[in-house]
């Protein structure tokens, strides 16, 4: 069921690149830590408001870290406020201004975005960079094919993965001259295949985490079509540390497909992974409209478990053992409700719905219940 069998199905495992770790806030990144999830807001940051609610949204949605650009003087300064309210790590968006690098250090953030060889001279760069030793920071060099730095476009080209790479070393080897080594690196392209290649040669390159991300993806279906594709491929190969899928879209989204890329390879795992088949005339229910519903009214459920919505018994049962909850459609409109993998008792599907839900909230509160009780420090036998 939800339990890891890597270790008797070798075919499942996949072993993580090595990584040093670094801190963003409370959240380790790297090393052995859960790959963790970002999202950026999209509200106006001078608007502190606007933001902490997005921010908010984005935490219920399970987003581990979340990214506030700070373009302006009115944004570091509402920034203060918002890192000040904010129950995740936030990481700063800095472009070229070092001021505002240091004005976020300041205010709270967690983390700085930002490519110090871009921010002007090495003066420049030692105060932004004792700026977030200070605060303890840590930082992001973002490296994108769509602003790639003139000398390497001439000497590339155009963009392509050598480029990226340079130009990723290049910034990393200014803040390792300053001794600075808390940092993660990445090399977005909009194009799936120029992102994967540049990212698996940095990762034989450096030891640093990376950030993964496929930038500019696009709208919602097709942004994670081509998400799952590129990140997907990389995570599979071990390589990534913490993940951002960009869309155009509620960045609410952007967290949702996240977490569902995670679980789809194994690696993390948040809420319900609902299994259900596309649907046949052999159905004895409506799959497609019954997934909608439920996948709306398990929203809430952030425990790891499965559930399987098959419409007819050709893979139903089959399906069924391997999930917590199960319901397989049969004849005279009732299907068969499993537990655990057994067979459990009928339902009609008038009220299959209500009944999953029931089922599925109860057997989360049994499973966060058994990890309390094995979280809990051992009591020695005197």
């Amino acid at each position: 069921m939800s339990t890891d069998l890597s270790h008797i199905r070798p075919w499942r495992h996949i072993e993580r690149r090595k990584s040093r770790q670094i801190m963003v806030g409370s959240v380790p990144v790297g090393g052995d830590a859960p790959i963790s999830v970002q999202s950026m807001t999209n509200t106006p940051t001078s608007d502190a408001a606007a933001t902490l609610e997005q921010i908010r949204q984005l935490e219920e949605a399970g987003a581990d870290i979340v990214r506030v650009s700070c373009p302006d003087e009115a944004s570091t300064a509402a920034f203060r406020v918002i890192a000040r309210e904010s129950r995740v790590p936030l990481v700063a968006d800095i472009h070229f201004h070092y001021k505002r690098g240091i004005e976020a250090a300041e205010a709270g953030a967690a983390c700085l975005r930002i490519n110090p060889g871009n921010i002007g001279s090495a003066d420049r760069v030692r105060e932004v960079i004792q700026a977030a030793r200070d605060h303890g920071c840590s930082m992001r060099i973002g490296v994108n094919a769509g602003s790639l730095e003139k000398e390497l476009l001439e000497k590339y080209g155009e963009p392509c993965p050598e480029a990226m790479v340079e130009s990723a070393l290049n910034h990393a080897r200014i803040l390792q001259d300053h001794d600075f080594h808390a940092f993660k690196i990445s090399v977005k392209a909009s194009d799936p295949f120029l992102t994967v290649a540049a990212y698996q040669q940095l990762a034989e390159a450096i030891d640093c985490p990376l950030h993964l991300g496929v930038t500019e993806a696009g709208p919602l279906r097709s942004g994670t079509i081509k998400s799952a594709i590129g990140l997907g491929s990389m995570l599979w190969a071990g390589i990534g540390d913490t993940i951002r899928v960009s869309l155009a879209a509620d960045p609410v989204e952007e967290v949702k497909v996240g977490f569902d890329i995670l679980k789809s390879l194994g690696l993390r795992h948040r809420g319900v992974n609902i299994i259900a088949c596309p649907s046949c005339a052999r159905q004895g229910f409506n799959v497609i409209e019954t997934v909608g519903i439920l996948e709306e009214r398990l929203a809430h459920v952030t425990t790891p478990m499965s559930l399987s919505i098959i419409g007819c018994v050709v893979n139903g049962p089959g399906e069924a053992l391997y999930t917590d909850i199960g319901f397989t459609g049969g004849g005279a409109g009732s299907g068969m409700v499993y537990v655990n993998g057994r067979m459990a008792h009928k339902q009609h599907n008038d009220g299959m719905v209500d009944h999953i839900v029931e089922l599925v909230e109860a057997k989360a509160a049994e499973l966060d219940a058994a990890r309390a009780v094995e979280a809990a420090p051992r009591i020695a036998l005197r």
